[in-house]
This record gives C-alpha cells, sequence and structure tokens, in this order.
C-alpha cells in the first residue's frame, strides 16, 4: 500500500470544501483532482479517468444532476453525491440517476473517505484485503487475523488501522489521524494514543505500529523502510 489505489475526480464549488476533501482523500492514499465546476467533466474524464466521481448538487452552470448523467454516459466511475441536509428529493433523484451513494451536507470529512472508499470496493477498485507481514485487514468484512488468528478489534480500532494501512510505510501524525478516524481535529491528542496503545497490545509481537518520535506513528512490518 501506500501507492494510489484509485483516482477520484471531486466537483465542488465551495473552495475550502472541495480543497479539504481533495487533501483528505489524498492522505487516505487516493489519487484526487478537484474542480469547482463541470466545464472540464468531458476531458476530464478522458484524461484523468476517474474510477469515482464526487459531485455537488448545487454547481455554477451544469448542475450536479447534470453531470451525472454526463458520467453514466461516458464512464464507469463510481459517483458520490454531496446534497444539502434538508433536500431529500435531491437524494432520491441522485439515486434513481445512478449515483453510488450520497453524503449530507454539513459533513465530517472521515465520513465522506469512507463512504467514497465503500463505493470503490464493493466495485472492485481497491483491494479487498491488506497485507502487511504476517498481519491481514478486511476493513469492509471487518476482519482482522494475525499469523492466521482473529484479532477483535472495536470499530474506532479497525478505522485506525484501516488509515495506517493506507498509509502503510508514511510517517502520520496525530493531527492526521483524528481527522481520518474521528472526523475532527480538536480532540485531546492522549486519544489517539490510547488508541494506538490499545490496538498494539491487540496485535502483538513483533510490533506493527511504531513510533516516529515528534511525528506520529508508521505501520510497517519488519524489515521495511519508512516511505
Amino acid at each position: 500500500m501506500g501507492a494510489v489505489t484509485a483516482r477520484v475526480l471531486v466537483v465542488e464549488d465551495a473552495e475550502a470544501i472541495r480543497t479539504a476533501v481533495v487533501s483528505g482523500l489524498g492522505e487516505a492514499g487516493f489519487g484526487a483532482a478537484g474542480r469547482p465546476d463541470g466545464r472540464t467533466i468531458e476531458d476530464d474524464l478522458a484524461t484523468f479517468r476517474p474510477d469515482l466521481v464526487v459531485l455537488d448538487v448545487m454547481l455554477p452552470g451544469r448542475d450536479g444532476f447534470a453531470l451525472l448523467d454526463v458520467v453514466r454516459r461516458h464512464s464507469d466511475a463510481g459517483v458520490v453525491m454531496l446534497t444539502a441536509r434538508d433536500a431529500v428529493d435531491d437524494r432520491l433523484r441522485g439515486l434513481h440517476g445512478g449515483a453510488d451513494d450520497y453524503v449530507v451536507k454539513p459533513f465530517a470529512l472521515a465520513e465522506l473517505v469512507a463512504r467514497v472508499t465503500a463505493v470503490l470496493r464493493r466495485m472492485g477498485r481497491t483491494p479487498a484485503t491488506v497485507e502487511v507481514g504476517d498481519l491481514v485487514i478486511d476493513a469492509a468484512a471487518g476482519t482482522v487475523l494475525r499469523r492466521g488468528a482473529p484479532v477483535e478489534l472495536t470499530a474506532t480500532e479497525l478505522r485506525l488501522l484501516d488509515y495506517l494501512a493506507t498509509q502503510r510505510g508514511r510517517v502520520v501524525s496525530k493531527g492526521q489521524i483524528l481527522t481520518r478516524v474521528w472526523g475532527y481535529t480538536d480532540y485531546d491528542p492522549n486519544l489517539v494514543e490510547v488508541h494506538v496503545s490499545a490496538l498494539r497490545r491487540k496485535l502483538g509481537e513483533p510490533r506493527l505500529v511504531h513510533t516516529v518520535r515528534g511525528l506520529g506513528y508508521v505501520l510497517r512490518a519488519e524489515g521495511e523502510a519508512e516511505t
């Protein structure tokens, strides 16, 4: 892992949201690109060739539904729609039009990344399992094996391990983990330490989750180098 597993195009006119989503998807191991509208979507589908498109419904020019139709006619990419909280009709229209999922604004970045990941897994665009040494992770099935034996993890510990696996060999900070696993950055960083310690205890030896002093944590099998 650590390499790009899938490409995601984000079409969102709000710059702050677009930038945060592209950054979050990049940290999750995806190749992500952002556009403020759909003026170039036909070219993007042909050249960037996204595996999934995140579409805001309310866009200048062609709206998200018009772009959904373009994606369905020109690509086999998955689609996740971004809709307003009270726009039930929009959500139904998007799903009937071929969208694979939707996320309601305002949303936690972790939720959007999780939904994108789930759609891509259902489409077979990301590996079903991740292997790190003698550890086998199947986040979609909620199972973890170490030397063939099941490891019982809480939902939060599984999200933490899955994120570290997407960043295998890369050092990730406590802030990055808080954003990706919990969806916020204003929690006590000690929360990360507590869950990392619990995860290490359950995974056993030799240690796979390593501390890089002053920087964060890295998931790495014995003998593997940091990237």
